[in-house]
């Protein structure tokens, strides 16, 4: 089978890839890209992109659409939307579990104010970078910039093999398709936290910690409740330390009310403070599954 040129593959991925403003009416700070993952209205991007339980995204054709956030998951930054449209350009979605190293990749996305851009590299490795947890990544070597987080990255015949996420080094990192199929597939299991976090290394007493900086509270959120600030460092619960970002996800697994006490440092790195969080009570954005 002939494989399509670079050109044709990128036009077919441009029409499949949304701008998204987070807040409505692209009146929120930041954005990114996003990927239509089914004709009917659902739209993947990273959980980083979404700062609300809305957003406002224009599609390749000029449409603009509020978008509602169905599913959210901090740990593998993703984040689904919906939006009340039909007979949207799809992707094609490969299967990650086949990537291998020195494969073409593409990436479409809209970085640094243009829209539906084009970066070529190749596959350099698939699987767990150190920080980030367990789950694997696709890691290529091509540039990314700020805007392109939530745009596909694709193989040369245009499949989809992940979610653009970050840079880490001179590697992009993409959420890998399956694992993407399994957070549509899995709804919202977790509780609700509404804080985004990022991993990092505290220096402290001649040792380094592991810790989540908080990035950003939402409004209304357990986390907003509890009194966390951006710019505070999450350490652990008082019975276990997190040791990477999946650690969170798991503390927050499970349903029902319930109190979580988290240890956290603001401020400076020599007093751990402690707070108590109380889960499953409050509605998170969009109660309904992703798919």
């Amino acid at each position: 089978m002939a494989v399509p040129a670079f050109g044709e593959v990128a036009e077919r991925l441009r029409r499949s890839t949304v701008l998204i403003h987070s807040g409505l009416r692209g009146k929120g700070s930041g954005g990114g890209s996003g990927v239509i993952w089914s004709d009917s209205g659902l739209i993947v991007t990273n959980a980083h992109v979404i700062r609300g339980s809305h957003a406002c995204m224009q599609l390749w054709d000029g449409r603009e659409f509020e978008a509602l956030v169905t599913g959210r998951d901090l740990s593998r930054d993703l984040a689904a939307l919906r939006i009340s449209a039909r007979g949207l350009p799809t992707v094609s979605i490969a299967d990650s579990s086949r990537i291998r190293a020195g494969e073409l990749a593409l990436a479409i996305g809209n970085p640094m104010g243009f829209v539906g851009a084009l970066s070529t590299g190749v596959v350099h490795a698939v699987g767990p970078v150190r920080g980030l947890g367990p789950c694997p990544w696709v890691q290529a070597n091509l540039r990314l910039a700020p805007g392109n987080s939530g745009g596909p990255l694709a193989n040369a015949a245009g499949e989809v093999i992940g979610i653009n996420s970050m840079v880490a080094g001179r590697l992009a990192l993409a959420v890998p398709s399956n694992t993407v199929n399994a957070f549509l597939h899995a709804g919202a299991s977790a509780a609700w936290l509404g804080a985004s976090v990022y991993p990092t290394w505290i220096p402290s007493a001649g040792r380094n910690l592991f810790g989540l900086v908080v990035l950003e509270v939402q409004e209304g959120s357990p986390a907003a409740t509890a009194s966390l600030l951006p710019g505070d460092i999450l350490l652990g619960a008082e019975d276990r330390k997190f040791a990477d970002i999946a650690d969170l996800r798991g503390l927050l697994q499970g349903s029902g009310a319930r109190q979580v006490r988290l240890e956290f440092l603001r401020g400076d790195y020599d007093r751990i403070r402690k707070v108590t969080v109380l889960l499953g009570t409050s509605a998170r954005p969009g109660q309904a599954r992703a798919a």
